[in-house]
């Protein structure tokens, strides 16, 4: 019994440590974009415009991800797609390093979000399986380990493209290689785990179609593409916005963006079991209404309350959690086509965004007058605010929820 108990404990911690340092490098790739993307900018000299096409090209890469990874899942198992998933962004972080040229550099960059996408739809998948008790605490937990990483990401990439190596400066590229190596050392521990679920027979599994039927998944790909959009939308803009609206200098405007990731990540890590308690439909209209109150009082009141960008990552950052607690809960033999459905949805949704923040600040821009400084202000904080519309949606979309649950007495 003691043996059988060892290892139980051992593929446990193996399990753990997969998911959590995935959340790791996951938090890292994600978020070391925002101080590269003004050098990035003037590298390949990009407007506004096509900063955004640019990010939303690759979040299409991040939904094509998510479209098939549940499927080759089925087919080889996920800890096989794990280790895709890592082995797809290390490849990335090489290709970027040699990329001179344009059109390299986005195919690099694209891959990168490939292996983005895998990656999330398999950590999603991964904690669904694993989870099954306190699951709104765990899920927050493990989704900490992303607020952690992305906490420090913005000071670590500014740190790094500024270290110089026999006469050599690493800049972004440099950059984008060493953290994204890094995906190498999760994969020593998918190797040697097991995971569970591969065995549910296909006539156990909920079908797509009958997922479709159900209104109540359509509201969560609609409060989670608000959510996600106003969360991912803050590591490539805030940065840029501050920087630019502001004239702060990089490793200022880092460093706030650092503090919204701290927030984020201690949200994750200690209001986790406040979800399990007070419901998780209840949980997504609190955290991000707050998140949006946050960041359009900070854009109303100017520089001197540009902290409050920083608090809104408290709200904001339990939307996904929360939401994959919920579809665990509440499909439990249907999780992967569910999260699948969900996210990819949701994937769309990040393209339409960004692509619509960057529209926004050009045209905003233009109307204000586009060579002054007024009007790169004025337009840079409309399409800021667009990342708190996105948050303040993702609150309306829950209240929907909430009604529609409570009719049925299904709250979770």
């Amino acid at each position: 019994m003691e043996k059988k108990s060892s290892k139980f404990n051992k593929i446990y911690a193996m399990q753990l440590a997969t998911i959590f340092l995935g959340f790791v490098i996951f938090g890292f790739s994600e978020n070391i974009k925002g101080p590269a993307i003004p050098r990035i900018q003037y590298d390949f000299m990009l407007n506004e415009s096509q900063l955004g096409t640019l990010l939303s090209l690759n979040a299409l890469g991040y939904l094509i991800a998510c479209s098939f990874t549940a499927y080759l899942t089925r087919i080889w198992g996920i800890k096989l797609v794990t280790i895709m998933a890592f082995a797809s962004m290390t490849l990335s972080g090489v290709l970027i390093f040699f990329s001179h040229h344009y059109f390299m550099f986005s195919a690099s960059y694209f891959l990168m979000y490939i292996g983005n996408g895998m990656l999330e739809i398999g950590l999603a998948i991964l904690g669904a399986r694993i989870f099954v008790k306190n699951t709104g605490t765990m899920m927050n937990l493990s989704h900490g380990f992303y607020g952690l990483s992305s906490t420090v990401a913005p000071l670590i990439a500014t740190g790094l493209m500024g270290i110089t190596v026999n006469g050599y400066t690493l800049d972004w590229r440099g950059m984008y290689l060493v953290m994204l190596l890094l995906s190498l050392v999760p994969i020593v521990f998918a190797l040697f785990s097991t995971f569970p679920g591969d065995d549910i027979q296909h006539e156990d599994r909920i079908p797509l179609k009958a997922l479709m039927k159900d209104p109540v998944l359509w509201l969560m790909v609609f409060v989670l593409s608000f959510g996600v959009v106003s969360e991912l939308a803050v590591g490539g803009w805030l940065v840029n916005f501050l920087e630019k609206a502001y004239h702060w200098d990089t490793v200022k405007a880092s460093g706030m963006l650092s503090a919204f990731f701290l927030c984020f990540a201690l949200a994750r890590l200690l209001l986790g079991p406040l979800t399990d308690r007070i419901g998780f439909t209840l949980s997504l209209i609190l955290f991000s209404g707050f998140s949006a109150v946050c960041t359009f009082a900070g854009i109303i009141g100017g520089e001197g309350f540009a902290f409050l960008f920083a608090a809104a990552g408290i709200g904001i950052a339990m939307i996904y959690p929360t939401v994959m607690a919920f579809i665990a809960k509440r499909y439990p033999n249907g999780s992967d086509t569910a999260i699948t459905f969900t996210v990819t949805l949701m994937g769309l949704g990040s393209v339409i965004g960004n692509y619509l923040i960057g529209g926004v600040i050009e045209t905003v821009k233009k109307l204000a007058g586009a060579d002054s400084q007024v009007g790169l202000l004025r337009g840079l904080q409309a399409g800021y605010g667009v990342i708190g519309l996105c948050a303040a949606l993702c609150a309306v979309t829950g209240l929907i929820l909430y009604g529609y649950l409570s009719k049925r007495r299904e709250l979770i």
